[in-house]
């Protein structure tokens, strides 16, 4: 089996070694960039499975390097940082991140959301027989919203949607369940699974973004409706 390659994106020779000292130990393939433009470079060139992504850098910040990444790719993207600040958060998960990993971080911690943030993003491209799999290879279209699953792409009026890997499998399951009120909680353990610690607001965060993506006017949305005391759910029309 080929192994997994994921890009390390830290200007700390540290922080680097400490990684690769547990994600060798997993039998992954590492590639290594001590600044946001040779991320990109090397992003572009190897396309990793999986960035590891420290969110001050030299150059660029991590979330510019984030952005651009997001033009070509949907692979997990995990921020490092050593700031704990909310805005950060949710200003990581509005452009793209999947997740956050916090300095100091625990070496285990970190291995734990390498392996399910990928295991969720195998199960997101498998072209393998089973029943979900299956459904993936339809597409669903909503008026001028259209959601390629095999593709892993969302059209909107005939031009792709951007969307990180979190916002689209969190699309896919409101979309394929329409008109099914699901609580915060439902969604999370759906989406995040163990992979987090049961911060229910990266929820909210991710339906916003998704409003502002794929709604005519995101301030009155029309297709991901607010439940109000309930959750969410997707109106299929």
């Amino acid at each position: 089996m080929t192994k997994e390659t994921i890009l390390l994106v830290d200007d700390d020779q540290d922080i680097q070694n400490l990684q690769r000292l547990y994600l060798q130990k997993e039998g992954f393939r590492l590639l290594f960039a001590n600044s946001g433009k040779k991320a990109i470079e090397m992003a572009t060139e190897h396309q990793p499975s999986l960035i590891i992504l420290d969110v001050n850098l030299p150059d660029l910040d991590g979330f510019e390097v984030c952005q651009s990444l997001r033009q070509y790719t949907k692979v997990p993207i995990l921020f490092v940082t050593g700031r704990s600040d909310d805005v950060d958060t949710i200003l990581g998960h509005r452009i793209g991140g999947d997740d956050y990993i916090y300095k100091p971080f625990n070496p285990g911690v970190l291995v734990a959301k390498v392996k399910a943030h990928l295991r969720r993003y195998r199960e997101l491209t498998s072209r393998q027989s089973e029943p979900y799999v299956q459904e993936l290879q339809q597409a669903l279209t909503f008026g001028n919203l259209v959601i390629e699953k095999e593709q892993c792409a969302v059209k909107k009026n005939g031009k792709e949607v951007t969307l990180s890997t979190k916002e689209f499998l969190l699309l896919c399951f409101l979309a394929e369940n329409p008109n099914r009120v699901f609580s915060l909680e439902h969604i999370f353990d759906q989406i995040w699974g163990e992979e987090s610690l049961g911060d229910y607001r990266t929820v909210m965060v991710h339906i916003s973004n998704l409003r502002k993506k794929i709604e005519k006017d995101p301030s009155k949305p029309e297709l991901i409706l607010t439940i109000r005391g309930l959750g969410y759910k997707f109106s299929g029309g």
